[in-house]
């Protein structure tokens, strides 16, 4: 049985589903050979710390009833430095301004020859190269599925799956806010502002939405798909981005009489990587509804391959992470 210690940086809704997706799993991951035992987790308030393992059910529950999971006042980086165990599952909050505290926690981690699993775009919209080149120079594992497309797989397709065929071009819907704001404009003949706070009472949207409604996260997932399978190097600020507020009830009826829906369309390739506000025809792949998201990869070989699923989620994301760690592994 191979054994893997890790910690978890980060503990809000995504660090909370990899803990309840590695205890829904412990099973399935045994059953291939793999024991994984976190010995770290922290939030915004501390840390919970233990060599031999923590009991993942307990942390959940206490940090569901106290709001927090901290029994110890440590941050990421000291457990990074301080606790014995060779991989960080990092999930703190993008910042794509400085990168963060998880741009830190990432070269802390390779600096000290542990490998890294992230959900955190923030740091490899601004210095995706850099951290590639210190994980590879340190013979590391850094992987990073989670931060595009939540559950659907891209990265890992293009690179893996599709290995030795050659990608074109990817385009899609990588956010499922924009998504279900246009689709419930046009079903209910309302207006952008109203349907915005519709999506903040439901929690599909952020009482700050700016990040999504403006394009900017989107935006942040198709620099890492530019670096990650076209092989630039890229940051944020080489998109073109427009996003959905200027977007009318009138502009999406006239759309749909001519049989065709107005979607947040992201699409990169080597010469080009833009965000904008697109027609779609009613009846092709790319016109999904509510909060999917779907990436249709232009291949050379195998023509064009579509993917759908929930771009969000705790446990969706989280399914992304499960899947790069037993990568890790296979590769180990």
């Amino acid at each position: 049985m191979k054994k893997i210690t890790c910690s978890i940086l980060g503990f809000g809704a995504i660090g909370q589903g990899v803990a309840e997706v590695l205890l829904m799993k412990k099973e399935y991951l045994e059953s291939i050979g793999l024991e994984v035992k976190v010995v770290a987790i922290v939030d915004s308030k501390g840390a919970t710390v233990n060599p031999e393992g923590l009991n993942l059910a307990d942390c959940l529950s206490r940090k569901r009833i106290r709001g927090t999971v901290a029994l110890e006042n440590i941050s990421g980086i000291e457990v990074i430095r301080s606790v014995d165990h060779e991989l960080v599952i990092e999930t703190t909050p993008t910042n794509i301004k400085t990168g963060g505290v998880g741009l830190q926690n990432m070269f802390a981690a390779f600096q000290t020859g542990k490998s890294l699993i992230t959900s955190n775009k923030g740091p490899l919209t601004l210095k995706y190269r850099e951290l590639m080149t210190t994980a590879k120079a340190a013979g590391l594992e850094f992987r990073f599925e989670a931060t595009v497309g939540g559950s659907m797989p891209i990265i890992n397709l293009a690179n893996e799956v599709l290995a030795g065929n050659k990608i074109i071009s990817i385009k899609g819907i990588l956010n499922g806010t924009c998504n279900y704001i246009l689709t419930r404009m046009l079903e209910e003949r309302a207006s952008y502002t109203d349907i915005l706070a519709e999506s903040i009472e439901l929690g599909i949207a952020e009482t700050d939405p700016t990040y999504d409604v403006e394009g900017i996260d989107t935006a942040c997932k198709l620099v890492i798909l530019a670096n990650a399978i076209f092989g630039l190097d890229t940051t944020y600020k080489d998109v073109e981005v427009t996003g959905i507020t200027k977007i009318t009830p009138e502009a999406l009826e006239m759309a749909n009489e001519n049989r065709h829906v107005i979607k947040l369309i992201g699409e990169v390739s080597k010469e080009r990587i833009e965000v904008a506000p697109r027609l779609v025809p009613i009846n092709h792949p790319l016109a999904v509804g509510g909060t999917l998201n779907i990436a249709s990869l232009c291949t050379e070989l195998a023509g064009e391959i579509t993917v759908i699923g929930k771009g969000a989620g705790p446990v969706e994301t989280a399914s992304a992470i499960l899947s790069d760690l037993i990568a890790i592994y296979k590769h180990s």
